[in-house]
């Protein structure tokens, strides 16, 4: 088979709101998180310093914030973030629900080839 599916509502909710689905697709060099956060929910904050990884944080559904080094950012639905590996984040939900996918990535200095470029030619996405 050259895929794998997984519906998100069928992984288990991590810190009421989290479903990591890189486990369930065996994804390889990308993580994917669908997070349903209730009125009033906040995530941990945290950093990727330590894994290299980059964000970017898509606002599906709703209204939110994420706190990024200590700078509130309002996101509303559509919006999209790039977060660095460096930085702390922390997503606070206000009063009603929201909805992310939330996408990581090596950044390209973990490239394996070295030579620092993403191949983009002929990406359709």
């Amino acid at each position: 088979m050259s895929y794998r599916k997984v519906n998100y509502e069928e992984v288990e909710q991590v810190s009421s709101a989290m479903h990591f689905l890189s486990d369930p697709l065996e994804t390889e060099r990308v993580g994917v998180t669908v997070a349903r956060c209730d009125p009033g929910w906040n995530s941990q904050p945290h950093d990727h310093t330590d894994n290299g990884h980059e964000e970017v944080y898509v606002l599906i559904e709703g209204e939110a914030t994420v706190i990024v080094d200590d700078d509130p950012v309002a996101m509303e639905t559509g919006d999209a973030l790039w977060i660095p590996p460096e930085s702390t984040r922390q997503i606070r939900n206000g009063d009603e629900e929201s909805a992310f996918v939330l996408v990581s990535a090596p950044s390209i200095d973990d490239d394996e080839d070295g030579d620092g470029e993403w191949l983009l030619s002929g990406f359709a996405g």
